[in-house]
C-alpha cells in the first residue's frame, strides 16, 4: 500500500473499548494469539506498512487480525451474492454494492476489510477513491472455523457501536445466514435463516430484493 494515498489525518480518533489484547498471526496459522504488550494498540499508520501478502489484514481497537486467504466455497457465495445485489441495484439505483478487498476505516484503531458492504446514496460521503471512512449500511461477513467467534462476538460490537445499520453472517458450513438489524441504537437478537427450512434473505434497505438460501448455498 503507498501511505501517501492514505491519510491517516482523515481517520476520526474515535475507538471501541474492547475485551482482551491481541498481536498479529503467526505466518500460516488460523487464530490470534495472545500479544506480549497488553498496552500497545496499533493505528491506521501501522495497518498501512502490512505486508501485501494476499492474507486479510485488519485492526479491531488497535489489535492486528489476519485471516488466511478465503476457500473456494467462500468465493462461491461471496461472488454470488455480491451479484445478485448488483443486479438488483442495475434496477433499483438506491446505492452501491463492494467486495473484499476494499478498507472500511471506522477510526484510526478500527479497520476492517468485510466481504461485502452496501452503501445507501444516503452514506454515500463515506466513499472516497482508496476505501470507505465510516459505516455503511451493510456489512456481510462469509465466515470459516478461524472466523466464526470473531465475525460473531468482536466484530458484531464493532459493527454495532460505530452505527452499520444491518449485518448478516453468512454460514457455509451450516447453511445459515444470521441476520443483525439495528433497533433502538444497538443490534436486536439475530434473526437465523436457514437453507435446508427453504428460508428466503430479505432486507429493508434493499425493498423487494430476496434470495432463496438454497439458491445462495448451492454447490
Amino acid at each position: 500500500m503507498d501511505a501517501g494515498e492514505r491519510p491517516a489525518s482523515a481517520i476520526a480518533g474515535a475507538t471501541l473499548a474492547l475485551p482482551g489484547r491481541y498481536n498479529a498471526f503467526m505466518p500460516g496459522a488460523d487464530d490470534v494469539r495472545p500479544g506480549t504488550n497488553p498496552d500497545l494498540k496499533l493505528t491506521y499508520d501501522d495497518f498501512l506498512l502490512f505486508p501485501e501478502d494476499g492474507k486479510r489484514h485488519e485492526l479491531i481497537d488497535g489489535e492486528h487480525y489476519v485471516t488466511p486467504s478465503p476457500s473456494v466455497r467462500h468465493q462461491r457465495i461471496s461472488g454470488r451474492l455480491l451479484q445478485l445485489i448488483a443486479n438488483w441495484l442495475d434496477d433499483h439505483p438506491l446505492g452501491e454494492v463492494f467486495a473484499a478487498p476494499l478498507d472500511v476505516l471506522f477510526s484510526r484503531f478500527d479497520v476492517v476489510e468485510p466481504d461485502l458492504i452496501y452503501v445507501s446514496n444516503e452514506r454515500a460521503t463515506i466513499i472516497d477513491a482508496q476505501h470507505l471512512t465510516g459505516a455503511p449500511d451493510l456489512i456481510v461477513e462469509i465466515g470459516s472455523p478461524s472466523t466464526r467467534q470473531r465475525d460473531e462476538t468482536i466484530k458484531r460490537r464493532l459493527y454495532e457501536v460505530f452505527d452499520v445499520r444491518e449485518y448478516w453472517v453468512v454460514d457455509p458450513e451450516i447453511d445459515v445466514v444470521r441476520v443483525y438489524r439495528r433497533e433502538g441504537g444497538r443490534f436486536a437478537r439475530p434473526i437465523e435463516l436457514s437453507s435446508e427450512a427453504g428460508d428466503v434473505l430479505t432486507t429493508a434497505l434493499l425493498p423487494g430484493f430476496q434470495i432463496p438460501l438454497a439458491q445462495l448455498f448451492r454447490g
